[in-house]
């Protein structure tokens, strides 16, 4: 008989540690607060905004980036020195080098050469490399070759965000949030309302709602440039488009593997100057600045309560903060920047307003 053992005790003794390690991470900082946000006490709705920039690399990457790493080290994709390469200019790639650096590995993050410097900057504070593309497209293409030369590890957060993540519980964000609610009084939220990137976060809160039987109702808000809305409406899982989101961390040219549609019952196209108006407006009410995913997130929200007040309804609704509005400061907050992108944010403005003056939605 012949036998092959491909894993020497000093290489399981190293995993362990790294699995230690991350373990360790979350035991400091895995849960959020939940914030009520203020609205009118006589509506008889409550909004509850789950605060992700509280992770310590500042978003609900996060929790994303400590999943991937964990389901790369239990598969054996990871090893002691394995360079990992990951396709991403945003928060993902800041959240994956933070734990690459605790783990003392190499970070590659694959990015458009048009990336901000801002966004350079962070991923590179956390020990990270930068590798530029021309063309977004060829991100994957790119970091596959990486990791295919430095036999190193693509992460590949679009394909393996929705496996990677326990959907049945250990602390999750699902049951994070449905823990934090059960003191409130309509502890079962009638709506969660979140936006879609990978596809992760939907595909956990989902499947967790059903898992626990219960009868909360999951609506996905996408933003204008993304495909995520039209392909989910018309059934069309391969429809494409040719722009990027101008709304950072959600939305996407085509229909990544990890956005399961079938949990979702419901979704809701959002202009972006309509996610920007959002943040912008809600500044002064939060009395903070957060960035447009979760503007994207609020105006869903808004949409809901105000049909749940047309309907006479009573109960709570939940969604994320998903990050803090300093990371945009040279767009978002930047009037110069809005108008060189065309964006009016004034009809927007005066759809809040009214939401907020009466609780309706025009």
């Amino acid at each position: 008989m012949t036998s092959v053992d491909r894993c020497s005790e000093t290489t399981r003794e190293w995993v362990c540690e790294a699995v230690r390690i991350i373990e360790a991470d979350a035991n400091r900082s895995a849960d959020t607060h939940l914030l009520p946000f203020p609205l009118p006490a006589d509506w008889g709705v409550q909004l509850y905004l789950k605060d992700e920039s509280t992770h310590p690399t500042g978003s609900l990457k996060h929790r994303l980036a400590r999943s991937l790493f964990l389901y790369a080290l239990c598969n054996g994709w990871i090893t002691e020195g394995t360079p990992v390469i990951e396709a991403s200019s945003g928060s993902t790639a800041v959240s994956e080098a933070y734990f690459a650096r605790l783990l003392n590995l190499p970070f590659i993050a694959v990015m458009p050469a048009s990336t901000s410097t801002e966004k350079i900057a962070l991923i590179e504070r956390q020990g990270g490399q930068c590798h530029f593309v021309d063309e977004p497209s060829a991100m994957y293409t790119e970091s596959r070759r990486l990791a295919n030369e430095l036999d190193g590890h693509f992460m590949d957060q679009f394909t393996h965000a929705e496996r990677a993540t326990d959907w049945r519980g250990n602390n999750n964000i699902a049951e994070s949030m449905f823990q934090q609610m059960a003191l409130e009084p309509h502890r079962e939220p009638a709506w969660i309302v979140v936006g879609a990137g990978t596809g992760g976060t939907s595909a956990t809160i989902g499947r967790y709602i059903r898992y626990q039987s219960m009868r909360t109702h999951l609506a996905v808000v996408d933003p204008e440039c993304s495909v995520f809305f039209d392909a989910w409406r018309d059934t069309q899982p391969d429809l494409t488009g040719c722009r990027g989101s101008r709304i950072e961390g959600i939305g996407r040219p085509r229909v990544e593997p990890s956005f399961v549609g079938q949990v979702i019952d419901r979704m809701i196209k959002v202009p972006d100057a309509a996610s920007i108006a959002a943040i912008r407006y809600v500044e002064g009410i939060l009395g903070r600045r957060v960035g447009g995913s979760t503007g994207t997130n609020l105006w869903g929200a808004f949409q809901i309560i105000a049909e749940m007040l047309a309907a006479g309804r009573e109960g709570s609704v939940v969604t994320l903060l998903c990050d803090g509005g300093e990371r945009y400061a040279h767009t978002y907050y930047n009037d110069e920047w809005l108008a060189k992108q065309g964006l009016d944010l004034d009809p927007h403005y005066r759809v809040l307003a009214e939401f907020f003056e009466s609780g309706t939605w025009q």
